[in-house]
């Protein structure tokens, strides 16, 4: 991404009234700076986006994008670990992850598409076991996306007072409407402000 970039979708994200703009760690302080004085939140991903780096990098990515002003944190797992069944590695690095975030809000991407079931389901009771906040379905880049069923699940095995965030081929407002009526507490989607642009010069025209 350029900077005019981040800037143009810093100013969507105002305009809509956004929960965070996500940008890769090297934009964390520009988006900082453009975001400053408003309720929109800076976020960033680590690990991104297999998962793979050791956990004390993970950690250090999450100390370097707080003191750059991030101030939501989105890190994928270990997908091997998951393959291995080593979910007590997972969880450790997780609660590393989120003690480097220093009090912000962290998000666990478990990119559903490449897991089994028992898989999604022993995810979701590792990361209600962890101190993060949310868990995530994808980072977007893998081969699937946010699945009617993969929410239910999620729903149905996370447990009290962790929240949900789908993402990943959200595409309209029919979509972003049928996973928050399955339970999502967020939405991760770079379409929806394309959508309401849409449909503004749609209204101006019928006016």
């Amino acid at each position: 991404a350029t900077y005019a970039q981040i800037e143009a979708i810093a100013k969507e994200a105002i305009a809509h009234r956004f929960a965070s703009v996500c940008a890769n760690p090297i934009h964390v302080k520009r988006l900082a700076a453009l975001l400053a004085g408003t309720d929109v939140r800076v976020c960033t991903v680590i690990g991104f986006p297999n998962g793979y780096n050791a956990a004390p990098i993970k950690a250090a990515e999450a100390t370097h994008a707080v003191l750059s002003g991030a101030a939501e944190i989105d890190m994928v797992v270990n997908l091997g670990w998951v393959k291995e069944g080593r979910y007590d590695r997972v969880l450790e690095e997780i609660n590393a992850v989120k003690k480097a975030c220093a009090g912000r809000l962290l998000k666990v991407i478990i990119e559903t598409c490449l897991l089994t079931e028992e898989e999604k389901t022993e995810l979701c009771r590792t990361v209600t076991r962890s101190d993060a906040e949310f868990i995530k379905t994808s980072t977007g880049f893998s081969t699937g996306r946010a699945t009617i069923a993969d929410e239910e699940l999620k729903k149905a095995q996370m447990g009290e007072g962790k929240q949900i965030k789908a993402a990943g081929g959200i595409s309209g407002f029919h979509d972003a409407e049928t996973f928050i009526r399955l339970g999502a507490d967020r939405l991760g989607t770079s379409r929806l402000a394309e959508q309401a642009k849409k449909k503004e010069v749609e209204l101006d025209e019928e006016v």
